[in-house]
């Protein structure tokens, strides 16, 4: 088998961002789901970026497989989405965590594109809390049946199959009340969707709830152990948090472009609009957010792969842990500003779905909710400093 070759997984994903965009801005503009999004990605061969080559995937390594997001993440918040739903919440846990069976049985699909994964663990009152989930399991006689209410999950509505996190079924406060991880197939009796369509942005990307009624799974869809499930949320949160980073930095990349060419083309008060040093000061800002961005970006994702390279390491999980925090909280405030500052350069223009600083604008605010809101992010980086008793919540 051929190595991993970084520069053919850059120009695959260049060329499916190229031929994504114009499909993509007219389903955004309609309102409606990019259903391009996974028949392009398969073209180019981008769907099993970070899986495994003996489960089909391509063997990125984390740093390949940001950059490649950062790319992606160009082409709108809603096209990296997908990808972050799809890899780096929903393959990588299943990756990392599951038996030989389970990976078997759901890795090779994804990377072919014959199945779409997501990561099911936010619930209607139990957001950035995990430990408020009311969702159960309950063991059977060949498996487990898992009952609850899952929101806001991105890919929840298109997936085949999704990483769902539980509680056991009656067991009250104390050592055994311990969260599982389960694999579940969104076809089986008792699982229902609803598509969410009543969003501020990402109008091309799918997000759905769901409910499952004594839906019935394997015991091979378990992940790991039983109670291995908090572990494994908040460790499948570290790839999911750079993910999230990485398309910011697209994000500001491309805000960046946008403003270079709008204000050498557009003229006010007898010359273009970069000539006038307050839109230069909107260029420089973006340009700085972007200088900013990439090398923490960069060590983020190098301090991740180290630690699945040494994935028993304890010191290296919590320096991933802490630096992929640091990068999406930085990343995602630094994009959101990146696409007000475009917006302002856009001027009226900037006030519509037709040009896409407005869109970024809309979509980047989610950002800095999902995968670590930007106060737990912000009490997680002081407490790394303070010391484990200065920690504002436990």
């Amino acid at each position: 088998m051929p190595p991993f070759d970084p520069a053919a997984l850059a120009a695959d994903a260049n060329a499916f961002c190229e031929a994504i965009r114009p499909v993509e801005e007219l389903c955004y503009v309609e309102h409606r789901f990019n259903d391009q999004l996974v028949p392009l990605a398969k073209k180019h061969n981008i769907l099993g970026m970070n899986i495994d080559p003996k489960y089909g995937g391509r063997g990125a390594d984390a740093v390949s497989y940001f950059k490649a997001l950062v790319r992606i993440g160009r082409e709108g918040t809603g096209v990296r989405t997908f990808f972050s739903g799809h890899l780096s919440i929903g393959a990588y846990p299943i990756q990392t965590w599951g038996s030989e069976a389970l990976k078997r049985k759901y890795l090779p699909a994804a990377a072919k594109g014959e199945q779409v994964l997501a990561f099911g663990l936010t619930e209607p009152d139990a957001g950035s809390n995990p430990r408020e989930m009311t969702s159960t399991f309950t063991r059977t006689a060949d498996g487990y049946k898992l009952n609850g209410v899952k929101y806001l999950i991105s890919n929840g509505g298109i997936a085949d199959a999704i990483v769902v996190f539980a509680y056991p079924s009656g067991v009250a406060e104390g050592p055994g009340r311990r969260i599982s991880a389960f694999v579940v197939d969104t076809k089986s009796p008792g699982f229902n969707v609803e598509n969410l369509t009543a969003k501020m942005g990402m109008f091309s990307s799918n997000t759905a709830m769901f409910e499952m009624a004594d839906v019935a799974i394997p015991a091979e869809n378990l992940l790991g152990e039983e109670g291995d499930g908090f572990r494994i949320a908040m460790g499948t949160l570290v790839s999911g948090r750079l993910s999230v980073a990485a398309g910011c930095l697209g994000v500001i990349e491309d805000c960046l472009a946008e403003v270079l060419e709008y204000g050498q083309a557009r003229s006010q008060h007898g010359k273009p609009i970069a000539k006038h040093q307050l839109v230069q000061e909107h260029i420089a800002l973006i340009e700085i957010a972007r200088c900013s961005s990439e090398p923490l970006l960069l060590q983020a994702s190098a301090a991740l792969q180290a630690f699945k390279e040494n994935p028993t390491d304890k010191k290296l999980a919590g320096e991933a842990d802490l630096l992929a925090a640091k990068a999406k909280f930085y990343i995602t405030n630094a994009a959101w500003e990146a696409a007000d500052r475009a917006v302002q350069v856009f001027g009226g223009r900037g006030w519509s779905t037709l040009y896409r600083p407005g869109r970024h604008l809309m979509d980047t605010r989610v950002c800095r909710i999902y995968e670590g809101t930007d106060e737990i992010l912000k009490l997680k980086i002081a407490s790394s400093l303070l010391g484990k008793e200065f920690e504002a919540f436990k």
